[in-house]
This record gives C-alpha cells, structure tokens and sequence, in this order.
C-alpha cells in the first residue's frame, strides 16, 4: 500500500473535492482527531450510522405542539399543555437517536407531558411511558441501547421524567341503611373496579387521596333508611373515581315506600311500590312490591351483582348479590344488598357481599350490613332499629417493586399478596397514597 503525505489537499479547479470512490470506506484511525473550523459546515446526504450523539437536536420552531404526536428522531419540540396534558410518542429507537421537548407556557405541573416509548421499549430502563411535571422543564432523551433505552441527558436527573405507575383498584362505597316500619333493604355502596382490565397511571411522588365512605345510620324511627357515603379516589393524572353511596330501605311512612336511589338502590316498602334505582356501572335497583294486596313482605336491597328480589305474602325480599373480586389474591364478594322486612317471620337474606338479613314483626331483628365490604343494611318492620349501611373500601395494587411505602391513614399493607407480584393497599378509612 502506498502513501501519500502531503500537508494540504486541494481540488485542482472549483471547489469541490472527492476523496475515494463510491463504495469506498474512508477510516480515520484510532487516536487521529478530526477537527470541523469555525464557519465549516458537514451535510449529510445519506445515513448517518454510529455517527455518535451530541445530546442536541433540531428544534422545531415553526410549530408548537398542542396535541399527542409522533416525534421524528434528531428533532425538538415545544410543547404547550395549557388547554389539556397530551402524550409524545417517541420513535424506534437507534443508538445515538436524540428527541427533546421543552414546555412552552409553564403548564406542565397542572397538565402533564407524557413521553412514550415505542412498543416495549424503556425510559430510563423502565418499560413504561414517563411524566413530564415539573414547571418550564426541558428534556433531551437520547437513545442508548435495549437495556436503558432512552435516558435523560443535559440535566443528568433521570427523575425528571417520572416513570408512569400502573395501579389497579377496586372502590367501593358505604352500604345503605334498611328502613324500619314495613321497610325495605338497603342497598349496597357502588362497586368501580378495573382490576383485571386496563390498569391507571400514577405519576410518582404524586399524592392520592382516598375517601372511604361510611354506610348508612341505623334508621331507630319510622321511615327510609339512610344512605351510604361516597367513595373517592382521587390525584395528580388520573379521573377522579367516586363509588356512591347505596340507597336507604323504603318505609310506608315515608316518601310513598319508594327505596332511595344510590349505587344500589333501596328496597321498597311492603305496599305496591318500587325500589330505588342503581348507579349504571356500579350497582343494580332494589326490590319491588311484588303484592299490592296482602303484601307483608318488602323489596331487598340492591346489590353490584344482581337487583334485589321483590317480598311475598310470607317472606322478605332477598338482598341483591354482590361481586366477586380478587384484587388481594383470594377472592371476596363485595356489596351485596340488604333483606327486606315481612310483618311476620321471614325475613329477607342478605346478599352475599356482606349484605345484612331483614328483620320482621316479632322477634327478628334486622343485620347491619359488613363493614369493608359495602353491604346494605335489612330493613325492620317492629319496634328495632333496622340494620345499618357497612362501611366501604378502597385497595390499590402495585407492583411489588412499585410500592412506595408512603401512606396515611393506617392502611393494611400485603406485599406480594396471594403469590401475584403486587402488593395491595387497603383502606378501611381515609387516608392518602404517595406513588
């Protein structure tokens, strides 16, 4: 191989020079520097490979970014968020690839950028989309490999993009108190789950809150029963989530018999008369009057299952039954309905998901409904109070790894509950979840 040495290479006319053919590789060696002056300019007219990544891109100038797009690998963009939080889709990933954001009104604390990977690709090494909420931010990611993927560079604070939680829930709302006098059951506390489904995003480091409803009072005179309490989990990101609270048992005395509506509806009274209606995606009706005449026996309570039976001549109506969820790793039944009351012995079971029995004219006294699990309370026909709405709940799940220790309110922590993997938090009261 022959070799030139020279200290300067001209063309011999124009300005143009050539160096090899085409197909021809031009190396530089190991330890030589290659030095661009001042005023000099490199184009690219084909494709740079492993050219190596400044940790700079191309700002796009001549539009600002108002909706979720797909960005272009080497560019910039401004994005504005102040009518609504949108998502970046980021492209295939190469090595050395560059995108870059920047908030472009100082909205991103109250509306969140999301930048998300391709496919299954990372953030940081997390398979998963991150939030952009921290005020005028600015973000370059560049693309390093399938282990890390893409990773924040001009900071070199990773946390400045959030790795997005996934969380599953299940919400349930205090349970409705029976009436008392030919009083129908309460019904149950509205049941809103996604366990099993798609899963809500939690913006780490984010706050929470959780309201855990309380069911109805016990009813001690005569007339409806009292509603349960909403249930509400609510935060940075996500639509707030509210469970209603079940409807009160009917009563002659009041309001024409008709049971109160809520997330299950109350069972009517004994005479001719309706139940109250259920919250569509959360519970069902309570009971009707089956009898107009002779009638002893009053509706049961809805529940998230199934619409409360209406009484007969002999009986109570039976309670609606609840739903069967297994987000701590065992399945339980949640938010049955409660029994309705019969002027004589029989009074209506409760559903199954804690719903309390009916009472009658005797003896018999009406059930409260379960606490933590949103039963409705029975219903009373004699001189007892009738039976209370129980208590709601709220349980998150996590990944175990995701689990961030921060809570108040005292819930009940499992980790890797029933052999899943994910550690479930339940709340008997109100408290707060720190992702």
């Amino acid at each position: 191989m022959s070799k030139i040495e020279v200290d300067a290479v001209e063309p011999q006319s124009g300005t143009a020079l050539t160096i090899g053919a085409s197909g021809d590789t031009i190396t530089v060696p190991s330890g030589a520097g290659l030095t661009i002056a001042s005023g000099a300019t490199i184009t690219n007219s084909g494709t740079a490979v492993n050219f190596g990544a400044t940790g700079s891109a191309s700002w796009v100038t001549g539009s600002i970014k108002t909706a979720t797009f797909t960005a272009t690998a080497g560019e910039g963009y401004f994005c504005n968020t102040t009518a609504g939080g949108f998502t970046v889709n980021l492209p295939a990933g190469s090595a050395g690839a560059v995108v870059a954001v920047k908030d472009y009104a100082g909205t991103f604390d109250n509306n969140n950028l999301i930048v998300a990977p391709n496919g299954s690709e990372k953030i940081g090494g997390v398979a998963a989309a991150a939030t952009l909420s921290a005020e005028g931010i600015a973000v370059t990611l560049v693309y390093l490999d399938s282990t890390q993927g893409w990773l924040v560079t001009d900071s070199g604070l990773q946390s400045e993009a959030s790795q997005i939680v996934d969380a599953e829930y299940l919400i349930v709302a205090g349970g409705g108190a029976g009436g008392k006098a030919n009083a129908g059951g309460g019904g149950a506390g509205g049941l809103l789950t996604n366990f099993g489904g798609t899963a809500i995003g939690l913006t780490p480091g984010a706050v929470y809150t959780v309201t855990v409803g309380a069911g109805g009072a016990a009813q001690t005179g005569n007339g409806r029963g009292n509603n349960g309490t909403n249930s509400v989990l609510s935060g940075s990101g996500i639509t707030t989530l509210t469970a209603i609270g079940g409807g009160g048992g009917g009563s002659d005395t009041q309001f024409s018999g008709v049971g109160a509506d809520g997330g299950s509806g109350g069972g009517s009274d004994y005479d001719s008369n309706t139940g109250g209606s259920g919250t569509v995606g959360q519970g069902n009706d309570g009971g009707d009057a089956s009898n107009p005449s002779g009638q002893f026996g009053a509706g049961g309570g809805g529940g998230a299952g199934a619409a409360g039976t209406g009484g007969s001549t002999s009986a109570g109506g039976v309670g609606g039954v609840g739903l069967s969820n297994s987000i701590t790793g065992s399945a339980v039944f949640y938010a049955g309905g409660g029994g309705g009351s019969t002027a004589s012995a029989g009074g209506g079971a409760g559903g199954n998901g804690g719903g309390g029995a009916g009472g009658d004219g005797g003896a018999g006294s009406a059930t409260d409904g379960t606490d933590g699990l949103g039963g409705g309370g029975g219903g009373i026909d004699g001189g007892a109070p009738s039976g209370a709405g129980g208590d709601g709940v709220v349980i998150l799940s996590v990944a175990d790894a995701d689990y961030s220790g921060t809570t108040t309110g005292s819930p009940t922590v499992t980790s890797n509950a029933g052999g899943t993997g994910k550690t479930t938090i339940k709340f008997l009261a109100s408290g707060s979840y720190t992702a």
